[in-house]
């Protein structure tokens, strides 16, 4: 089987199974068996695959029919231009994300932050490309789960940022000690749970623990709403992710407080609702 053949037959089965972008992930996994570039790929397309590579290649496409997430068989994720090491155990990251990461980072800078902490730091994504792109900060992250935590760990050390971050095993404020932050970051679970059952198989796929908000998907956001000023710094920030239909709520959730002033939101790149940020104060 050739290159050229072994794509058209990786489509081929995942469109039968309606995986979505077919053809993007048949040749991300034929990259990934082959360890080659996108253009290899192109100009080699007659080029014929060993027995191992097309058996590896065909049980991956079948993987992924199943509902298999690809960067579960890849362990592989861009994120803010940063590769991570993903798999069953943490959330992928994903685009929307990074809308968050912008917005946290353009407040740190514009306050010169020196303290952040990351709630539900699952890969680490947050908290790894904030130690990245921001200088004089230092970061803590936590996460309730060990395993989340060692491939934090892990996807900071690879990215070179190890020596800026805190990584802390922890129910969220539950064994944080008492320090004070100027900037609370979190993309908490935040699905419904009634909802969680109507996900895609690749969604489900993922972590229950990192997608499980509660009965009305608010629970996290509470939580971190009614102690998180006990965390920060006078004028400090809360930055949260949200559902695409949760601004009004989390927005109420936060005025009931009283502590927190000058609260908005953030469109995502598809004009979602994607981030809403407040202050102590």
């Amino acid at each position: 089987m050739t290159i050229k053949q072994a794509l058209l037959k990786g489509v081929t089965i995942l469109k039968l199974e309606k995986i979505s972008t077919p053809k993007l992930k048949a040749r991300l996994l034929l990259q990934y068996v082959l360890k080659k570039p996108r253009q290899y790929l192109i100009v080699y397309d007659n080029q014929k695959l060993t027995e191992k590579e097309e058996q590896d290649y065909l049980t991956y496409i079948e993987l992924l029919a199943q509902g298999e997430p690809i960067e579960h068989i890849t362990h592989q994720k861009e994120f803010m231009k940063l590769n991570f090491y993903v798999d069953e155990n943490v959330l992928i990251p994903r685009q929307d994300t990074e809308v968050l990461v912008e917005e946290v980072m353009k407040i740190a800078k514009k306050i010169r932050a020196k303290k952040i902490l990351d709630l539900c730091t699952g890969s680490g994504a947050i908290a790894v490309s904030l130690a990245k792109y921001l200088e004089n900060v230092e970061l803590t992250a936590l996460d309730i789960s060990g395993k989340a935590l060692d491939i934090a760990i892990a996807n900071a050390k690879n990215n070179h940022v190890q020596d800026k971050i805190t990584f802390v095993e922890s129910n969220l404020f539950q064994d944080l000690g008492q320090e004070k932050y100027d900037i609370i970051v979190s993309n908490p679970p935040y699905i419904k749970r009634k909802e969680l059952e109507t996900l895609d198989r690749e969604v489900k796929r993922e972590p229950r623990l990192a997608l499980d908000g509660g009965e009305d998907g608010l629970d996290f956001y509470r939580k971190i709403i009614d102690r998180g000023y006990e965390y920060l710094k006078y004028g400090g920030y809360i930055c949260l992710e949200i559902g695409y239909d949760q601004k009004e709520e989390v927005m109420q959730i936060i005025e009931n407080r009283k502590q927190y002033k000058d609260t908005y939101c953030k469109k995502d790149l598809y004009d979602n609702d994607r981030v809403v940020v407040t202050r102590l104060g």
